[in-house]
């Protein structure tokens, strides 16, 4: 278990961030929906009745379609644009090891690389994909989600009900996207500009303390 553990502290340590922040999501949000129902005169809900609300789905996919669009984007971008002197950047001057092509000789090689082919051109791309594709379900199902929740409060106004088609141009639903994608690209850009002049010794996202600013790479 303690090499368990060793092995995989960064993954155990950020999922059990994500399940307490998701708790206090689920808390806190079932808490506002049944405030906001009570102030129209409606009945509150259950917290498993809650999961299946427009609010719960509508809060929970807009932040991950903008978690999954920035990783896809940076994933993607790095293999074309440079950032001189950042950490999370290539240095184009000289060749990376993240470029080279895969080589089914190279002892534990994943079973891809072996089988080369079609399967070996889709493994090499297949980080981006996944991500991209992650993004996609997380966009439709926050659509769902608004849409729901859009129609639930219209429905307690006593007002018709919107459509898919229509929704999919309201204000409402690209502002819910857009104010989630900027934090996201904002983050980004600034640890790809402060690890230029930054450091953080033992974090495999800082260059070494000792690295000249224009120093590209970790």
């Amino acid at each position: 278990m303690k090499t368990f553990i060793r092995n995989n502290g960064l993954s155990i340590c950020i999922l059990l961030l994500f399940v307490f922040s998701f708790a206090g999501q689920i808390i806190f949000g079932l808490k506002e929906y049944n405030k906001e129902l009570l102030e129209n005169g409606a009945s509150t809900v259950s917290l498993l009745a809650y999961f299946s609300t427009g609010h719960f789905i509508e809060s929970t996919f807009e932040n991950w379609e903008s978690e999954f669009l920035q990783m896809a984007l940076l994933v993607v971008l790095t293999i074309f644009l440079q950032q001189k002197g950042s950490s999370e950047s290539k240095d184009f001057d000289k060749e990376e090891e993240v470029d080279r092509e895969p080589s089914s000789k190279r002892k534990g090689a994943p079973w891809p690389v072996k089988k080369g082919g079609l399967i070996l051109e889709i493994y090499k791309h297949s980080l981006s994909i996944v991500l991209f594709l992650l993004f996609l379900l997380s966009f439709g199902a926050h659509f769902y989600g608004s849409l729901k929740d859009e129609n639930r409060q219209l429905s307690l106004k006593g007002m018709p009900l919107e459509t898919a088609s229509n929704y999919i141009a309201d204000s409402r639903f690209w502002f819910e996207s857009f104010q989630n994608w900027q934090s996201e690209f904002l983050s980004v850009f600034a640890i790809i500009v402060l690890s230029i002049f930054l450091r953080q010794i033992g974090s495999s996202q800082s260059k070494p303390v000792d690295a000249p600013h224009m120093e590209t790479g970790g």
